[in-house]
């Protein structure tokens, strides 16, 4: 079963101290709309401090927004539920737990499974991303990118509509986060899950996504949301990325990303010249006024 996800003019804002300890408003997300169709592998990508793990949260239920709505499957999100598996960064494994006992804890918080069905549940998913002969393997004992797999087959268990997936490769090596991206397109074509994936790297984006959203910076909105149409046919057997397609959506996405960082840039660099020439005439009205 997978859900669509629908963001309406979601506003997150958070309470913080400028430099002299004073309260003020951080604005981290602004009239933010997004549609993510049920069973779609999406993938959001921006540059980094733009909202992109904000906008996961909300999506969880692990916070509210300031504005908008947010709802999965036609339904308001207001707190965590079994509907959203969440695979952070991090591998977020019980180290105490084999690779086994970890994904049958996710199953007995969601509950109606006897002891056995857990075990055999455990096993099936660990044999989706290819972990079935490392079920009695402790975290310590796998690799980076076998630790990511497990937390992913973790929230696979569960049977979620919906899996966010915030940057799970990012601490991995090149090589392996490669490999992990195209099991990944596996995984999701065998469950038909809806996936929304989000990244700051723009050749996994495009890897990845059948749809890839542009973030501006901050405050945070979806600036362009892009059709990836590659053909993925015997992909296994030649190189998707070296693809003249590929360089093209990567580099359509790029030029987003610049123009926008640029007009950030812009608009802060006035923001200041507006202050400092207020505060030169300010001085210049004292000395005629002296």
């Amino acid at each position: 079963m997978s859900s669509t996800i629908e963001l309406t003019g979601v506003r997150q804002v958070f309470q913080v101290r400028d430099k002299g300890g004073r309260p003020q408003e951080f604005v981290a997300l602004e009239s933010l709309d997004l549609t993510v169709r049920a069973g779609e592998l999406f993938v959001l990508v921006g540059p980094s401090g733009c909202g992109k793990s904000t906008v996961l949260d909300l999506i969880s239920g692990l916070n509210r927004p300031a504005g908008g709505s947010i709802r999965v499957g036609g339904q308001e999100v207001t707190e965590p539920g079994l509907d959203r598996g969440f695979v952070f960064q991090q591998y977020t494994l019980l180290p105490w737990r084999t690779a086994q006992g970890n994904i049958e804890l996710a199953l007995e918080a969601k509950g109606g499974m006897s002891k056995p069905e857990r075990a055999r549940t455990a096993l099936e998913y660990l044999r989706l991303v290819g972990l079935d002969d490392f079920s009695q393997r402790l975290p310590g004992e796998l690799s980076g990118g076998m630790k990511q797999r497990v937390a992913i087959a973790r929230s696979l268990s569960t049977q979620p509509e919906v899996l966010l997936l915030d940057e799970p490769f990012g601490a991995l090596d090149a090589q392996t986060r490669e490999r992990l991206q195209e099991e990944l397109v596996g995984i999701w074509k065998r469950t038909g899950t809806t996936i929304l994936f989000i990244t700051h790297d723009i050749e996994e984006a495009v890897f990845l996504g059948q749809r890839v959203a542009v973030m501006s910076a901050r405050p945070g909105r979806i600036r362009e949301v892009i059709d990836i149409r590659l053909d993925r046919s015997g992909a296994g057997e030649r190189d998707l990325r070296g693809t003249d397609a590929f360089a093209r959506y990567r580099h359509q996405i790029w030029n987003l990303l610049r123009q926008r960082t640029e007009e950030h840039s812009n608009e802060h660099g006035n923001e200041h010249g507006n202050e400092h020439g207020n505060e030169h005439g300010r001085h210049e009205e004292v000395a005629s006024v002296a």
